[in-house]
């Protein structure tokens, strides 16, 4: 029962320091849609805090269920199979947390964030981080579908024409501001 209880209990921005980053820079009353949201939490907080019309897309049932009941609207969607529901522009922001390694087509769902929103969010683990090199080295094994450092990332949108607004570099909650891609754990980048 107490175990139960905890895993209700809804992440905090600052349990989750990609989604303390991404509340800073989504503007109150905007429309947002986030891209595998899970159980809704940055959602839930961005409604409570930002006054944001939200919606979000999230493979699993289950988690759906969760964001449902937190009041967020939510429903089960693959977004690798696009987002042909949704007009050109029709979201201030598009977010995609720490899900795009996960994708099939990352190229893909990346062009779809920023023809149905003005501007995409787009959180990622570094696989450039000095922590991953060193345990690939002893696995020898990737640890997701796709992995990427933030070369990697900045090489894509640099060839794909995607501008980089803003970058956010981060060591658990501390910003990285010299080698990101050797010492940020996780990266946030604003796509214009």
């Amino acid at each position: 029962m107490v175990a139960h209880a905890a895993a209700a209990r809804p992440v905090t921005l600052a349990e989750r320091p990609d989604f303390s980053v991404i509340g800073e820079i989504i503007e109150p009353k905007s429309k947002v849609l986030d891209l595998g949201c899970g159980e809704g939490e940055l959602l839930a907080w961005l409604v409570e805090n930002k006054g944001v019309m939200a919606r979000g897309v999230e493979i699993s049932a289950q988690q759906v269920r969760k964001a449902i009941g937190r009041g967020v609207s939510a429903y089960q969607g693959d977004i690798d199979e696009g987002l042909a529901d949704y007009p050109d522009s029709a979201f201030d922001y598009v977010i995609l947390s720490q899900t795009l390694q996960e994708t099939r087509s990352p190229l893909q769902v990346l062009k779809e964030m920023l023809r149905v929103g003005r501007r995409a969010i787009v959180s990622f683990p570094n696989f450039g981080h000095w922590e991953v090199r060193r345990a690939m080295l002893f696995t020898g094994q990737a640890p997701n579908i796709h992995f990427l450092s933030i070369n990697d990332f900045e090489d894509l949108c640099r060839e794909t024409g995607f501008p980089i607004e803003k970058r956010y570099f981060l060591s658990g909650a501390r910003q990285v501001k010299h080698m990101p891609n050797l010492l940020a754990q996780t990266a946030v980048f604003l796509l214009g």
